[in-house]
């Protein structure tokens, strides 16, 4: 299982062309998040979001092999239009990972939004690695819903 002695984290980064405040409501208006929250390959089933301090958010996705994954959690933070922070929990199909903890910023660049997640708390480099791939792939797609 590859466990790691301590946790390790995620950090990625994305500029984007739009200012914070649209940057941020993509994040948290579910018409926006459905258009671009999930990994390349991977279709949103069904949404649910509750964007406050204990709040819950949850998505159902269907992968390619035709499984289903659930992701949820609970909004911790909610700072507009600066930052949030959430629990993160994956299930389904003999997935069932412990909870980790996404903070993210949208940092100001006048005009542009600078984006950092850190996914934090994962207890095996596989989980992190494919916790990667999965974000890498959703960055990717806010990148290009903001290029349009």
């Amino acid at each position: 299982m590859n466990v790691v002695a301590k946790p390790v984290d995620l950090v990625l980064k994305r500029d984007l062309a739009a200012p914070r405040e649209q940057v941020f409501a993509a994040w948290t208006d579910i018409a926006k998040a459905t258009r671009w929250w999930v990994p390349h390959d991977f279709t949103i089933v069904a949404c649910e979001m509750d964007v406050r301090p204990g709040g819950i958010w949850q998505r159902r996705l269907r992968a390619p092999d035709g499984r289903v994954i659930v992701k949820h959690g609970v909004y911790r933070e909610v700072v507009r239009p600066e930052r949030l922070v959430f629990t993160y929990n994956t299930e389904g199909n003999g997935i069932d990972d412990p909870e980790t903890l996404v903070t993210v910023t949208f940092a100001d660049l006048g005009g542009r939004t600078r984006l950092t997640l850190r996914h934090t708390a994962f207890l095996t480099e596989a989980s992190r690695l494919d916790h990667e791939g999965g974000w890498t792939g959703a960055l990717d797609r806010v990148v290009a819903y903001f290029a349009d």
